[in-house]
């Protein structure tokens, strides 16, 4: 499942620059992810970055875009061709 970020968020952008994936950008008021984008580190490490970061824990799981473990390694595949994910 991708995250997403709440409106609890500060705009410190910590968890912008942990996102190897890119999915996190700044937005009009508060920073965004990109569930296309966002694969819960998967393919890069154990656990979300974005949330070991965040000082005000407003990344969260976002409801709305539900994947398993795998479906968030193929979009990981797909963002990183020819690459291969970290175990």
């Amino acid at each position: 499942m991708a995250y997403k970020i709440t409106d609890d968020c500060i705009s410190c952008g910590a968890c912008e620059a942990e996102c190897k994936n890119a999915a996190i950008k700044e937005g009009a008021t508060i920073y965004e992810i990109e569930a296309a984008k966002c694969t819960e580190c998967a393919g890069w490490f154990d656990k979300p970055k974005c949330v070991e970061v965040c000082p005000v824990d407003c990344c969260v799981p976002d409801p709305d875009h539900k994947e398993s473990k795998d479906q968030l390694l193929e979009k990981w595949k797909k963002l990183h061709p020819g690459k291969t994910p970290q175990a």
